[in-house]
């Protein structure tokens, strides 16, 4: 949302500020946490193995490139550097699309869905010990729930938006 030329901008509160601040914070902390322990335990960063998430999740472990850059909210050139990594690692293979000349797949490999089996324990162990273990079930709700807030007034409606996974 912008603001009319001739309007002064609705600064944050000092009380909105500091919460904007200390979200931040938190994410910055907590996303440098998981890539830690990501790389340290499988050598991977967080956003390879979200990518080996969402391809194991996937009907025959195979998803199009463009709709995994989309699930992953990242462009298309840094998802082809990613899959490159990853079937370097042998975790990944891409397929051709037989409907489409352009489109490739990319197939979860035997290799990666075991990396995934022998990584997702700590994972799940270090996402509990950042998070949800420090909050109450009460605070875990509302959390759920104003990030569901936040996600539907940001997820684009409009075909046309200018989405960093179609460039």
């Amino acid at each position: 949302m912008t603001t009319a030329p001739d309007r002064e901008p609705r600064w944050l509160t000092s009380e909105e500020q500091r919460i904007w601040q200390a979200y931040l914070h938190a994410t910055m902390l907590l996303e440098d946490h998981l890539d830690r322990q990501l790389q340290r335990d499988a050598g991977m960063p967080h956003i390879y193995y979200g990518l080996l998430v969402r391809l194991s999740e996937a009907p025959r472990s195979r998803l199009r490139m463009t709709e995994l850059a989309m699930g992953a909210k990242i462009t298309r050139s840094r998802l082809s550097h990613a899959i490159a990594r990853l079937e370097k690692s042998g975790w990944v293979r891409r397929e051709d699309c037989p409907s489409d000349k352009r489109g490739q797949f990319a197939v979860l490999t035997d290799a990666g869905h075991e990396v995934l089996r022998q990584t997702a324990p700590g994972h799940v162990s270090a996402v509990r010990q950042a998070l949800f273990d420090r909050l109450t079930p009460e605070q875990q709700k509302s959390l759920g729930e104003i990030m569901q807030i936040v996600a539907e007034g940001l997820e684009p409606k409009d075909a046309s938006a200018d989405l960093p996974w179609l460039r």
